[in-house]
């Protein structure tokens, strides 16, 4: 199934190293930009996590019809 993202939140926090608001922007632009193919919902959030490296807060999202 394919997914695009609508709204996300990340977990941005961290130990060592925090991102800029800037930073953080581009990482959800980018994410809501592109279109993710995932088998359902929770196999769309290891996708998201694994390409940003960033864990998910929240999400919203439809479903693409091709």
């Amino acid at each position: 199934m394919m997914f695009k993202v609508t709204d996300i939140r990340f977990d941005f926090i961290t130990d060592d190293d925090e991102l800029s608001p800037e930073e953080q922007l581009e990482i959800i632009e980018e994410t809501c930009a592109t279109v993710w193919e995932a088998c359902d919902e929770d196999d769309l959030v290891e996708e998201i996590t694994c390409a940003t490296g960033w864990c998910i807060k929240s999400i919203e999202y439809v479903h693409v019809l091709v």
